[in-house]
């Protein structure tokens, strides 16, 4: 007996099949068989082929043409979708009442054998990205924009140090960088969230070569107008300078955010995490690459040239970059099908078209002051706030480390620019390095005891160098470069947990609030650089470093005891967001 069967699809009408039904009063078991082979088998209670409906949990599947049914086998599952029986049916059957299992209740169908994954294809699919051309493109945009970056960060300090023989200058120019991203930060995070990335990310990077080239022309006419020290920092120049790095450093870390936080998380897949963490550190690794080649470039270029040639060959080189990096995101946005050229929407499309107008004049300043609170809300509750407040803590330290502060220290300290530029490229390959031990780390440790480890590691070789510098020793060459060389070590254990840190958070953070919270993320570690860098603008003598030192480094200890506690003491939600990478005890 052939019966017509109408399958409800939620966007095509219906789908009509026929079943081959034998002729019995009673059907104790439907079983429908998966293109895999498989054999499910199905409870069917109380169905009446006029009116009543089956409903099951099946994809990419074949009904068979002829039922074969097994008796006595009872199971309930939950609905997906419904099967609804046409009306063709024969008066015959009609009249014989036919019900498939007795019972009052409405049809329930639990499938008793579902196609599982191995665990060999499990993790096939986990190390697989999902778009990975794209990801590729992705890298190289990331070279070409960070190479430039990085060459910059070295340039400004150094150059300055040459104009004034104090921290203060160095001090001042980083301090109010900082508080441009305090107070920038969350609401460039928000707009983020709701422009279209590849519009958002180009935008940045103009506004951040732009205010670059800026920086570089007040720089160089301080320079070749042989300006002195007091009136540099009283002229227009210098605070056009502080304005342009302001700017230079928040339209930097957006971007930073932007990629590490949404752009490899949607392209790697928030659901593969092998693929997730294997792009974290082919970017970090980048990253760090880019650091040791622009340092050491520029230091190549500065005692080889002098600082006015060395920054117009820097300008150069920015201006050459900007359309590589235009292309290069064009080409990743391309290269995923256009996944990254659409705006987010946290909640529902509703309320896009609203989060995307620009605000008028009059409400600027009120909607301002709401997405800083925002996002400063948000940070507070996210769950893993105690991990993002170890890394926040890290960046109390602004001298034992290859920082600004650092770099303007060895050039009055009369060390040759080739050496401090390889000081810095050296602490950036150790962070390549790190990339990898981090993930025989996390392999061996689990990620969470993986990130106190880097931190415990850190504070123990910055404790040793703080001891050799408070020693009085480093004022002879040899003590001089052993104390440095313990700060490069010590960017193992730093990078290792900054790329823990980043997958923890990333694992953490709904993809909706990325962008939001990253970047107040980066606004809270400005504050505490911004607090340093005050305190080095009153203790701006180089005299005064042993005591700069020793703050970075109970900052150090600080992080590294805060992130012990929260790994001793996992709350709930920590133990689900964590347990697919590691089982707490």
């Amino acid at each position: 007996m052939a019966v017509g069967v109408a399958v409800a699809m939620p966007s095509s009408g219906f789908l009509f099949t026929r079943l081959q039904l034998e002729p019995r009063d009673k059907l104790s078991l439907g079983c429908i068989r998966l293109r895999s082979g498989r054999w499910l088998t199905a409870h069917l209670d109380s169905l009446r082929f006029r009116s009543s409906s089956l409903r099951c949990s099946l994809t990419n599947t074949d009904v068979c043409d002829s039922i074969a049914t097994f008796p006595g086998d009872t199971i309930s599952a939950e609905p997906e979708f419904s099967v609804q029986t046409s009306h063709n049916i024969p008066d015959s059957v009609e009249a014989e009442n036919l019900n498939l299992l007795v019972g009052t209740t409405y049809v329930d169908m639990l499938l008793t054998v579902l196609p599982v994954l191995s665990e060999e294809e499990q993790n096939a699919i986990a190390a697989t990205p999902a778009h990975p051309d794209a990801l590729f493109a992705l890298y190289a945009t990331c070279f070409a924009g960070n190479l430039v970056e990085e060459l910059w960060n070295f340039a400004w300090p150094a150059a300055i140090a040459l104009i004034h023989p104090s921290l203060f200058p160095v001090a001042v120019l980083g301090f109010c960088a900082q508080l441009a991203v305090i107070a920038g930060g969350p609401l460039v995070g928000k707009l983020m969230d709701h422009f279209p990335r590849l519009i958002a990310l180009n935008s940045l990077a103009f506004i951040q070569m732009a205010s670059q080239l800026l920086s570089i022309g007040m720089i160089i006419h301080a320079h070749t107008t042989h300006t002195t020290s007091t009136s540099f920092l009283l002229g227009p120049s210098f605070a056009v300078l502080v304005l342009s790095l302001a700017i230079e450093k928040l339209s930097g870390l957006a971007q930073g955010v932007a990629i590490e936080r949404d752009w490899v998380v949607l392209l790697a897949g928030i659901n593969r995490p092998v693929a997730l963490a294997q792009a974290n550190a082919i970017l970090h690794r980048i990253e760090l690459l880019c650091e040791f080649g622009g340092a050491s470039l520029f230091g190549i270029l500065l005692a080889k040239y002098g600082p006015v040639k060395s920054l117009k060959l820097a300008a150069s080189l920015m201006t050459i970059s900007l359309p590589v990096v235009v292309f290069l995101s064009w080409l990743t946005n391309r290269l995923s099908s256009g996944a990254l050229g659409q705006a987010k929407c946290p909640q529902s499309c509703s309320g896009c078209s609203s989060a995307i107008s620009i605000p008028d004049t009059q409400n600027i300043w009120s909607r301002s002051v709401e997405a800083i609170k925002h996002g400063w809300l948000e940070y507070s509750q996210q769950p893993v706030l105690p991990a993002s407040l170890a890394y926040v803590l890290l960046y109390f330290n602004v001298v034992l480390a290859p920082s600004a502060l650092t770099t303007a220290f060895l050039t009055q300290r009369g060390l040759n620019p080739s050496i401090i530029g390889g000081f810095s490229g050296l602490c950036a390959f150790m962070g390549v390095a790190a990339t990898f031990l981090s993930a025989k780390m996390v392999k061996q440790l689990g990620i969470l005891e993986a990130g106190a480890a880097g931190l415990m590691f850190q504070a123990s070789l910055l404790t040793l160098a703080v001891i050799v510098y408070l020693s009085g020793s480093v004022s002879q060459k040899l003590p001089l470069m052993f104390f440095l060389c313990l700060i490069v070590l010590s960017r193992l254990g730093h990078m290792s947990y900054d790329v823990i840190s980043a997958q923890i958070l990333q694992t953490g953070i709904p993809e909706s609030k990325a962008n939001l919270i990253g970047a107040t993320e980066v606004s809270v570690a400005s504050l505490a650089e911004s607090m340093m860098l005050g305190v080095a603008m009153v203790a701006n003598d180089v005299a005064h470093f042993g005591f700069l030192a020793m703050l970075s480094l109970l900052s150090v200890i600080g992080a590294a005891a805060l992130y012990c506690t929260w790994l001793k003491n996992p709350t709930d939600k920590q133990r689900r967001l964590f347990s697919y990478h590691h089982k707490l005890s």
